[in-house]
């Protein structure tokens, strides 16, 4: 079974080297649907708790949200950076309350302080899908990932062949020692 839960993230970037409108600082707003495959957890009769989805996914996607994404060549970005360190907003301001967990991976790099995402391709819907996927597929059994932003969409599943430890109290994944961050339960 499954549970399903959604997001909704605005974000601008631009396809640089593309021949076209989308080589043009623009914005969008993209749709998130992440699916999460198990067996129903018997205490507490769920696949997995969707606020918990929601909580785990938006540490990491918030970075994505309000923030500007581009390619790591793109000679806007280092233009970018330099105002906002001129204005000093590079390295964070108080007001900066949508910050989620730095990354960097093979795919991308965020920059919470200054609401930057960096990514190694052109962040189109399939790019966001490869991002997502490697962020999150080791704290939840993604199953299926769908990503629309305007007229684009892309989707893609994922073969789900484990099946995770979670707590019999509250439904959520239990750390690599057994424990669940959420209620405390520890596994014997």
């Amino acid at each position: 079974m499954r549970s399903i839960t959604t997001f909704n993230l605005q974000y601008a970037h631009r396809f640089y080297g593309f021949k076209g409108e989308a080589q043009y600082l623009h914005g969008h707003t993209g749709t998130l649907t992440i699916e999460v495959e198990d067996t129903i957890n018997e205490g507490v009769n769920m696949v997995f708790p969707c606020n918990e989805i929601k909580k785990i996914a938006w540490d990491i996607l918030r970075n994505f949200d309000h923030a500007l994404i581009l390619r790591e060549d793109d000679p806007l970005l280092p233009a970018i950076l330099d105002v906002y360190d001129k204005q000093g907003i590079k390295n964070g301001h108080p007001q900066n309350c949508m910050k989620g967990e730095a990354f960097h991976t093979k795919l991308a790099t965020a920059y919470p302080d200054c609401r930057v995402v960096v990514t190694k391709e052109s962040m189109t819907v399939e790019g966001m899908i490869k991002i997502v996927y490697d962020l999150l597929k080791d704290k939840m059994n993604i199953s299926k990932l769908t990503f629309t932003s305007g007229d684009n969409a892309a989707s893609e599943r994922y073969w789900v062949c484990k099946n995770m430890d979670r707590c019999p109290l509250c439904g959520v994944a239990l750390d690599e020692k057994g424990v669940c961050h959420k209620c405390g339960y520890k596994k014997e």
